[in-house]
């Protein structure tokens, strides 16, 4: 065994163990912080500091920096990739309603995935994505993280955007209010980990009402009158507080929740019309793409959007109900991500926004290949398939290939010659965003030093840069 791969086998060690929040040190746990967030506006727009003293080193590697923003969607449940991104015509089994074409050069099911079809020159898609576990909760946390939830420091690793959402705060200004981690229909997604609550995702779900609590039943001279008397009696308590950090936390977390109320600049991201959600599909996941562009053009300080869209866990009927491509299956799911995914590449391309902007799209997994099962869908399996846009990605291509049936990869399409990980995915988001994915913090609980991508000090990780070659 080489010395990478001994190392590579290090970095899974670890007893398997649910996440379940770290802190034990006198700040908010994440229950209580989710539980304020679940009374009004959460806190994750807190902008602060690192913990204090923190060291940090890096190897001081050459990043790419073209992003201003990401937006990750997760495709939870794990997408069929030789159904959509990474298509293969089986006989006897793939319905004729998937329409195969011939699109740059990649088969494409129009069927399916028609306005992305149309659209293939914004985005390239990876082909040679290998999981390393097939249970959802567990992949579902890896590509999060960028690491195993089962190895030594899995379990207090915190979500890729509360990387970016530390690494951002030098560059806000009291004027962005907006939290830096948004979480879209994200109900689920992985938290800060060890890191400070105001770096975790502010949770919400859009609506054409906009952002819930932030407003007051009184009215906003009352409120204003309301929070004038609050200062009065509790700013010597607030400000260098006597009582510690908890106290001048919880003023931060007031302070972060009023920029948000009464705000028109909020209302205006955070609101959409019936006619431009239409135009996104007139779906949940639909709206969740329209408030992320609409967040983004607002530039209040957003600078990580993670959007979830699920169901894609179809063991059953995956081509449909009884022969019905448009009951149930890849078909009504597809044109749902197909509709969302394509006004939101459009619109931030007619806006500029692309030019600064990497969209990742990626599930935990793929599913099993040629014929479908006797339950009629696809099971689990560890090829899979990952979209990249903007920020200078180039387009119109897919990087790697499959074999035939989709099973393995038989060229990866970039200089490490071998799958790409999860690992490698969070690599390359830090390095788009500017973000030394090199770096350890000692600052973590176990003393043993956080890497913000594993074992990318001794190069068993880094960036895909054959998307920008």
């Amino acid at each position: 065994m080489t010395e990478k791969q001994r190392l590579e086998q290090a970095l899974l060690k670890g007893a398997a163990a649910p996440r379940k929040a770290f802190f034990s040190r006198p700040h908010w746990t994440r229950r209580q912080f989710f539980g304020l967030g679940a009374a009004g506006v959460t806190g994750a727009v807190l902008a602060g500091r690192p913990a204090a003293g923190a060291q940090v080193t890096s190897l001081g590697a050459k990043t790419k920096g073209t992003a201003k923003n990401v937006i990750f969607i997760l495709l939870a449940g794990a997408p069929s990739h030789t159904d959509t991104f990474d298509f293969k015509m089986i006989e006897g089994t793939t319905p004729a309603a998937a329409k195969p074409e011939t699109i740059k050069g990649l088969l494409w099911p129009t069927g399916i995935l028609p306005k992305l079809g149309s659209q293939l020159d914004d985005f390239a898609i990876v082909r040679s994505v290998r999981a390393r576990a097939l249970v959802h909760s567990l992949g579902q946390t890896w590509v999060q993280i960028g690491r195993s939830p089962a190895a030594v420091l899995g379990d207090v690793a915190p979500n890729i955007g509360s990387i970016v959402a530390l690494e951002k705060t030098p560059d806000r200004t009291p004027q962005n209010v907006f939290p830096t981690f948004l979480a879209l229909n994200s109900a689920s997604a992985i938290g800060p980990g060890y890191f400070d609550s105001k770096f975790a995702p502010f949770k919400t779900t859009p609506t054409a009402s906009g952002l819930a609590n932030t407003t007051h039943s009184g009215g906003e001279a009352l409120f204003n009158e309301r929070w004038s008397l609050l200062h009065q009696v509790d700013d010597p308590l607030r400000t260098s507080s006597p009582l510690g950090k908890d106290v001048e936390d919880m003023d931060g977390f007031y302070a972060a929740a009023r920029g948000l109320m009464y705000n028109p600049l909020v209302d205006k991201a955070f609101r959409y019309s019936n006619e431009d959600s239409v135009r996104y599909g007139g779906n949940g996941f639909g709206n969740a793409c329209l408030t992320a562009k609409q967040v983004l053009e607002a530039n209040g300080g957003t600078r990580f959007v993670q959007i979830t869209l699920g169901g894609w866990d179809m063991h059953n009927n995956i081509y449909g109900t009884n022969g019905n491509v448009n009951s149930t299956g890849i078909f009504p799911l597809g044109n749902i991500l197909d509709a969302g995914m394509s006004a939101l590449l459009a619109d931030l391309k007619a806006t500029g926004l692309l030019e600064e902007t990497l969209v990742v799209a990626v599930g935990e997994f793929g599913r099993t290949v040629g014929r479908i099962t006797a339950a009629g869908g696809r099971d689990h399996f560890p090829q899979q398939f990952a979209v990249f846009a903007g920020a200078g990605v180039k387009g119109g291509r897919a990087l790697g290939q499959t074999d035939p049936t989709g099973s393995f990869s038989v060229a990866t399409g970039w200089h490490r010659d071998r799958d790409i990980e999860p690992a490698d995915i969070e690599a390359t988001i830090l390095s788009a965003m500017g973000i030394d994915w090199t770096t350890t913090r000692h600052d973590d609980p176990l003393g043993r030093g956080f890497e913000y991508v594993p074992g990318a000090k001794d190069d068993l990780y880094g960036p895909i840069d054959a998307l920008w070659a």
